[in-house]
C-alpha cells in the first residue's frame, strides 16, 4: 500500500525551544480554575473531582493564557452538548476571545481550534458531505490486511530490543506503533513515522512548539497529496482524492491531518494503558484468566477509566443558553471532559465495579461528531498488544506501580514510560499466521488489494494466562 516512489521528504522538525514555565499555583481570573498547569499536570482526576463538588456537572475553567471556557464534567450534560449543534456547535469561528483578537496565531491553542476546512469543524449539510467522505474511505480498508501489518510491525519493534531483556514500551512500542499503522494505511513512507510521532504528539500538547509542530505535519501531509495525484494508490488518501464528493486538495490534507493525529494519540494512549492494567492489575489478570472477562471487555474498562482524550476542546454556543442551571453565553467556548463524564456517579455508582460488554463511555465522544475510527484504532492495539505477549510470555513491570510518571495536557494524559523486564531472546523476525490472518469480524471492510499472505509461522510459546488475548476480534 506504501507509495515508494521518490520523495522530497520534509525538513526535519527543528530542535523544540525551552518550555514556557508552569502557570502558577491557585484560582485564575474571576475565580475560575486552571485546566493547566500544576495541579491539572500533577491530578487531573482530582481537579475534577473538586470542581464537581465545588461547581456541578459544569464548571467555569481557564485554558491557556487564561482565555474562559465551560467544563462539562457530568455525563447526561456531555452527552446533551454533544447531540445539539443547534446549541453548541463544532464551528471554532463563533467563539468571541477568537473574534476579538484574545487568540494570537502563535497561541498554543490554535492548532486544534482555528477553523479548517474538516467536518470537525462543520455541522448539517457540509459536516454530512466532509464525514460522508471519510466513512466511505475508512470503510475500505481490509482488516485482515490491517492486522496483517500491524502483526508485522508489531515483531520489527520486539525485535529491536528483545535481546536486551528489558524495554520502555511506551516509547519502544506503543507511540512508534500507530504511527507505523497509520502510514501505511495513508500511503506515505514507512520512514516518516519516528518524526510524525514526535510532531502528533507535541501538536496536541498546547505547548510553546505545537505551532511549529503543526507546521511539520502539514508539509508532510501537502506533499502527500501531491505524490498521490500522480500515483495513486490502495490507501485513505487516494480513496479521498477519487472520492464522488469532490474534495479539494486542501480539503483532502486537513481531513489527512486529523485522522493521522487523532488516530495516532488515541491509539498510542489506548495500548499504553491497557499494557499497565495487563502488568499491574491483579483483578484484571485474574478476570480475565478466568474467562469472566474478555479481552474486549478488558479495553472497554481502560476507555471507561483512562480515555485517551481526557477533554476536548471543541464546542461553542451559538446563542445564549443554560446547561446545567449555568447561564452560557452566545460564543461561549465549553470543554467536554470525557474523563471526567466517564467517571460521573450518576451513570457509575460504584466506580470500582467492572463494567462488561459496556461501550456507552464517552472515550470516543458521542452524537454527529462521534469519532469514524474507533474501530480501527480497536484493531490496532488489540492486534499489535497480542503480537506482543505472544514473543514476551513473561514480561513484568521492571519498577514498582508507584514509580510510573504521567503527563497530563489539556487533552491527554498518557504515561511517559512503562519500563518491563523480560527473558532475552534473539530476533525471531516471525510473520503472523495463517489464523491470525482470519477475520470473522461483522464489521468487515470491502475487500482491497493486499499484501501477500506469510508463509512463516509463528513459534509456538507456552500458554500464559493472557492467551485469550487472541480472541479479541473474534468475539467483538
Amino acid at each position: 500500500m506504501t507509495d515508494t516512489s521518490e520523495h522530497s521528504r520534509p525538513e526535519a522538525l527543528p530542535t523544540p525551544p525551552p518550555q514556557c514555565p508552569a502557570s502558577k499555583l491557585g484560582p485564575g481570573p474571576g475565580g475560575r480554575t486552571r485546566l493547566y498547569g500544576p495541579e491539572a499536570e500533577s491530578d487531573l482526576y482530582g481537579l475534577y473531582e473538586r470542581l464537581r463538588a465545588e461547581h456541578g456537572p459544569v464548571a467555569p475553567v481557564l485554558l491557556h493564557d487564561d482565555l474562559p471556557a465551560w467544563l462539562v464534567l457530568g455525563y447526561r450534560e456531555n452527552l446533551d452538548v454533544a447531540r445539539t449543534p443547534s446549541r453548541f456547535s463544532r464551528d471554532s469561528r463563533l467563539w468571541t476571545e477568537m473574534r476579538e483578537g484574545r487568540v494570537p496565531p502563535d497561541h498554543p491553542l490554535c492548532p486544534i481550534v482555528t477553523w479548517q476546512p474538516i467536518c470537525v469543524f462543520t455541522d448539517g449539510e457540509q459536516h454530512e458531505r466532509w464525514r460522508g467522505a471519510v466513512n466511505d474511505a475508512i470503510a475500505r480498508f481490509d482488516r485482515r490486511g490491517i492486522r496483517r501489518h500491524v502483526t508485522q510491525c508489531a515483531n520489527q519493534l520486539v525485535d529491536r530490543f528483545c535481546a536486551s531483556g528489558k524495554a520502555d514500551l511506551v516509547s519502544q512500542f506503543a507511540e512508534p506503533l500507530p504511527m507505523m499503522a497509520m502510514t501505511e494505511l495513508l500511503g506515505m513512507p514507512e520512514e516518516f513515522s519516528p518524526e510524525l510521532v514526535s510532531a502528533g504528539r507535541d501538536m496536541i500538547k498546547g505547548s510553546a512548539t505545537a505551532v511549529q509542530s503543526n507546521e511539520f505535519v502539514q508539509e508532510t501531509l501537502r506533499k502527500l497529496v501531491a505524490r498521490k495525484h500522480a500515483r495513486p494508490g490502495a490507501d485513505f488518501t487516494s480513496w479521498l482524492l477519487e472520492h464522488p464528493s469532490g474534495l479539494s486538495d486542501d480539503e483532502v490534507q486537513q481531513h489527512l491531518r486529523l485522522v493521522l493525529i487523532a488516530a495516532f494519540e488515541t491509539t498510542a494512549n489506548l495500548m499504553a494503558n491497557t499494557l499497565k492494567m495487563v502488568l499491574t492489575d491483579v483483578r484484571f489478570r485474574a478476570s480475565l484468566a478466568g474467562g469472566h472477562m474478555t479481552l474486549p471487555d478488558a479495553v472497554e474498562q481502560v476507555l471507561w477509566d483512562e480515555p485517551p482524550f481526557m477533554n476536548i476542546l471543541g464546542r461553542w454556543a451559538t446563542q445564549d443558553t443554560e446547561l446545567a442551571g449555568r447561564q452560557i453565553k452566545a460564543g461561549d467556548a465549553l470543554v467536554m471532559g470525557l474523563a471526567a463524564a466517564n467517571v460521573d456517579t450518576a451513570v457509575r455508582p460504584d466506580l470500582d465495579a467492572p463494567i462488561h460488554g459496556n461501550r456507552a463511555h464517552l472515550a470516543f465522544s458521542g452524537g454527529a461528531h462521534e469519532c469514524p475510527g474507533q474501530d480501527v484504532g480497536r484493531a490496532i492495539a488489540g492486534t499489535g498488544i497480542d503480537a506482543l505477549l505472544l514473543r514476551l510470555p513473561d514480561i513484568k513491570l521492571a519498577i514498582e506501580e508507584s514509580e510510573l510518571d504521567y503527563r497530563s495536557t489539556l487533552m491527554c494524559r498518557h504515561l511517559t514510560s512503562l519500563p518491563v523486564a523480560f527473558t532475552p531472546h534473539q530476533p525471531s523476525h516471525s510473520e503472523p499466521t495463517a489464523e491470525e490472518g482470519q477475520d470473522d469480524s461483522p464489521h468487515s471492510a470491502v475487500p482491497r488489494t493486499t499484501p501477500s499472505a506469510p508463509s512463516g509461522q509463528v513459534t509456538a510459546l507456552r500458554r500464559p494466562w493472557w492467551t485469550s488475548f487472541r480472541n479479541w476480534f473474534r468475539r467483538s
